[in-house]
């Protein structure tokens, strides 16, 4: 634990470095955020430096050296696929800065890519699970589902990479939710490791240390009014850490709980966008359910300031976490 909160420390020192070197040449590169019509409220926010998610994806990347080797094998893939999903959040943000539009890769190339990282990684982490373990939530007990750990590890990081990426729309909410989340998932994989052994645990939690002082860091920088975004580079990066840390654990299960707010997002912007195209046809053209998709863009249209909805989240995610925690004491 001392080597966590140390690695956390100087992880948050080396963002702190990091930040005003990273926030000044995006504004020389005119790497500014585009903003959607739809979003007209957003407005003022034109211009606001984006791809701000190296400041908290460059210190793991020079901190990992020193915590993952070759015994570290399933923290080297953790690792290694993150940045795959940086590369590829990157990719589109530099896409979307260089045609100076909001949009960045096509649909059909963001599939292949999110699909292809998530395949590679569900294959691997067969081999070294065969059995397929994972733990149950509130039941507070391992379970051996074979093969179908496989297409759970898919669908999960799939599922969780896009959900932080539809949250990152209001400053500081994907990072303070994402920061809340890994705190209280090394509190639970501390915990549920007291009922059976998980496999490079230790190194997971130096992960989350280094990962959460660099976001807590960035936060300062991103939080309203904010100087910069994170961009698809960060929210597909965070969704990566979260779903593989959670996933290698065999905490897997608790990404529908502690994770509470980011399926709001997805669950919202699926339904708002289905019950669009299945009234599409009536009379009076498509209907919404919400006022917009994801919900958060929803609170905002009822009058919700920033600063308050970033706070309910975070506080939801809080009592979610508390009530994961609890169960295991």
């Amino acid at each position: 634990m001392q080597k966590a909160i140390f690695l956390f420390l100087i992880s948050f020192g080396i963002a702190l470095v990091l930040a005003p070197l990273v926030i000044m040449l995006l504004k020389r590169l005119k790497a500014g955020q585009n903003i959607l019509h739809y979003v007209d409220f957003h407005a003022k926010k034109a211009g606001t430096p984006s791809m701000g998610g190296f400041i908290f994806i460059l210190p793991l990347g020079i901190l990992s050296l020193f915590i993952i080797s070759k015994e570290t094998p399933i923290s080297n893939i953790a690792v290694l696929a993150s940045f795959g999903y940086a590369l590829l959040g990157f990719l589109d943000d530099f896409i979307k800065v260089r045609g100076r539009r909001n949009l960045g890769l096509k649909a059909y190339q963001k599939i292949i890519g999110q699909g292809g990282i998530a395949l590679l990684v569900s294959i691997f982490y067969y081999t070294v699970n065969p059995d397929g373990r994972i733990f149950i939530p509130f039941f507070n007990t391992f379970v051996d589902i074979g093969f179908w750990i496989a297409p759970l590890c898919f669908f999960g990081i799939i599922a969780a990479v896009n959900s932080v990426n539809l949250t990152d729309g209001l400053d500081g909410l994907a990072g303070s939710v994402s920061f809340i989340y890994l705190i209280f998932l090394s509190a639970i994989i501390i915990l549920a490791g007291s009922l059976a052994p998980i496999a490079e645990s230790g190194t997971f939690i130096q992960i989350v240390a280094i990962t959460c002082g660099a976001l807590l860091c960035f936060l300062l920088f991103n939080t309203n009014k904010a100087k910069v975004f994170m961009g698809d580079t960060g929210s597909l990066y965070l969704g990566g850490i979260i779903a593989l840390l959670s996933l290698f654990s065999f905490m897997g299960f608790y990404m529908l709980i502690l994770g509470l707010m980011f399926v709001v997002s997805s669950v919202s912007d699926i339904l708002q966008v289905a019950y669009f195209k299945a009234t599409k046809r009536s009379p009076t053209g498509g209907k919404r359910i919400f006022l917009m998709a994801p919900f958060h863009h929803h609170l905002e249209k009822k009058g919700l300031a920033e600063a308050k909805i970033v706070f309910l989240y975070s506080a939801i995610t809080i009592l979610a976490g508390m009530i994961c925690v609890v169960t295991l004491i």
